[in-house]
């Protein structure tokens, strides 16, 4: 009953949140210097044209009018009208989105296999120069930024070494039989292995370029958690009984201590896609991020603000998420 309670408070501050950032996105936007219908016009456009597309998109009314309007059509499902495509918003995010989640996706498989492998073996190898160098390891990669390990990447295997994609989603000459947008799921499905290894060779680099940093961080909390408990009376008694040691980290150690790491990785998973903004353009890549730096560029405001709305709903709903799994997971939360 208190977990219930606590869902629904939750909802509640989630369905606030969403309503402040629509309100603080919509006037923000509005107030920046720049006429985004003055921008799509070519230079010998009249006042008379400025004024007809103003009226088109309702951009001539006052920001609390239009704030209203846009509201009425959110409710409807309906969030707009792109300046620059002249297509609607909503299909224009939803068509973007999956390839920003399976980029996402395919980093956080990647931090989470990168990370545990280095709090695994620095646990083993606690006290030695191996447990130094892994701390060393993590501190270059949390000093690093994100795009600049993708310029490195670039570099490396794009340019000096080339065995990676660097640019795109997938290559044009090939036969695209999907139906839906998320191309690495649906080639599975249809065993398509060629369209596949094509599709991961393109988000490789830049799925790389976003795990490092978060590979650091999931590995320094996890070592650390994982020496806590290494320390614990159930630990030390596996321990007696002659376990080996991967055993006592494997099966005794790591379920308790895991717990922290799984809330950092949810948590951490939403400004990972927030990250794929800067990646998607450096590596230009289809993605909702770099729909949004064009939608900047362009000041296509009911575009800029469908992006801002869809994000803020992944983010919420993955906090919510990772915080009702760590009370189903936690039983001293679960039964408080």
């Amino acid at each position: 009953m208190q977990l219930f309670r606590a869902f629904l408070l939750r909802l509640v501050t989630t369905a606030i949140t969403l309503i402040g950032v629509a309100v603080i996105v919509f006037f923000v936007i509005r107030i920046v210097p720049g006429n985004p219908i003055a921008m799509m016009l070519p230079p010998g456009a009249t006042e008379e044209d400025i004024a007809r597309l103003t009226e088109r998109y309702g951009l001539d009314a006052s920001i609390p009018e239009q704030f209203l309007i846009w509201c009425q059509g959110v409710l409807q499902g309906d969030f707009g009208t792109s300046i620059t495509t002249n297509q609607p918003v909503l299909s224009l995010v939803l068509g973007r989105l999956p390839a920003t989640l399976e980029l996402s996706i395919m980093a956080l498989v990647m931090a989470v296999i990168m990370g545990g492998a280095l709090a695994l073996t620095g646990t083993r190898q606690r006290g030695t120069k191996v447990e130094a160098g892994i701390d060393v390891a993590n501190g270059m990669a949390l000093s690093v930024p994100d795009f600049l390990w993708g310029l490195v990447l670039i570099l490396l295997f794009g340019v000096l070494w080339p065995v990676f994609h660097i640019s795109g989603r997938v290559t044009p000459s090939l036969e695209l039989p999907f139906i839906t947008d998320f191309y690495l799921f649906e080639s599975l499905v249809r065993l398509r292995f060629d369209l596949w290894a094509d599709i991961v060779s393109h988000m490789f680099l830049p799925a790389l370029a976003l795990a490092i940093p978060l590979a650091a961080i999931i590995g320094q909390l996890l070592k650390q958690s994982l020496k806590e408990t290494m320390h614990l009376d159930y630990v030390t008694l596996a321990c007696t009984k002659g376990y080996g040691e991967t055993h006592v980290i494997t099966r005794e150690a790591l379920p308790n201590a895991i717990l922290p790491t799984l809330t950092l990785v949810g948590v951490q998973f939403t400004f990972l896609i927030g990250g794929t903004v800067i990646i998607e353009r450096l590596f230009s890549y289809e993605g909702l991020g770099n729909m949004a730096i064009d939608a900047v560029i362009n000041r296509d405001l009911p575009l800029i603000q469908g992006i801002v709305i869809l994000f803020a709903v992944i983010f919420t709903a993955v906090n919510l998420i990772v915080d009702l799994s760590y009370a189903l997971l936690n039983p001293r939360l679960r039964h408080g």
